[in-house]
């Protein structure tokens, strides 16, 4: 299949809820705070991000002691790691996706992980099961998934850039390539697609938290099955986590609207 990412980029319902969601994207661009605030804008939507990717894994802290530095729950930190280095990282997505996710993993795992081991996959076949996905893919066929999706994001593609991003982020969080602090670094690495494959450049959509908000489990549980009704439910679930990351977003411009 020369693109696969097409064919599921025209499974029942992706079409309309990837074009909902690039229409949401196009209307927050259009916030006229943006003008003058739109680092500020992008900064509290990592901010908040990183909470809701935090909470997803079962530390969920309020957004205050975020601000106050008072959140020093490794899984916490990890995720406000990792949100962080997405900005620093962007230009080597595409042309070093590995090396990127080595650093994500090595910056969300701290604390959590052994020095030697942070950054490199595992190399047994337990890893944790924080959603009750079932038993991970073994190291040898991790490591072989992890290659394959490598080269999906080289290769070229007519599917829009949330499809991709969906794909990259259930394959992270499913394959659990490092077995510990995957999801973290999944959704990391999907905000890092939506912004470097376009569709939503200046990084401004708290796409986490429309995660939080939606049966994150269910979605990917439904992915896992690889029929095109699970995958196209996965992929719907993530256009849905783009819109609400939207309406985080501009939230956040009429907050620094009113002052």
């Amino acid at each position: 299949m020369s693109d696969p990412l097409a064919v599921i980029a025209r499974l029942p319902g992706v079409p309309e809820a990837v074009e909902e969601a690039r229409q949401a994207v196009d209307r927050l661009y259009r916030h006229r705070v943006l003008r003058r605030y739109s680092p500020a804008v992008s900064a509290e939507s990592s901010l908040r991000g990183a909470r809701a990717s935090a909470a997803l894994e079962g530390a969920d802290v309020p957004l205050d002691a975020l601000r106050r530095d008072e959140a020093h729950d490794p899984v916490v930190q990890g995720a406000l790691r990792a949100s962080a280095e997405t900005g620093r990282l962007g230009a080597t997505w595409r042309r070093a996706p590995r090396q990127v996710l080595a650093r994500l993993h090595t910056v969300a795992a701290t604390g959590l992980a052994d020095q030697a081991g942070l950054g490199r996959p595992r190399a047994g076949d337990p890893a944790p099961d924080p959603f009750g996905l079932g038993p991970a893919p073994g190291a040898r066929e991790a490591a072989a998934r992890t290659d394959a999706l490598v080269e999906l994001l080289a290769a070229p593609t007519k599917a829009p850039a949330l499809v991709l991003a969906a794909v990259v982020h259930a394959e992270l969080a499913v394959v659990r390539p490092f077995g510990t602090a995957d999801g973290v670094v999944a959704r990391a690495a999907e905000r890092l697609t939506l912004v470097e494959y376009g569709l939503d450049p200046k990084s401004l959509a708290a796409v986490e938290v429309g995660h939080l908000e939606l049966p994150y489990a269910e979605g990917l549980r439904a992915y896992l099955t690889g029929t095109g009704d699970g995958v196209a439910r996965w992929v719907r679930q993530c256009a849905s986590a783009v819109t609400l990351g939207v309406r985080e977003a501009t939230a956040i411009c009429e907050a620094l609207q009113r002052g």
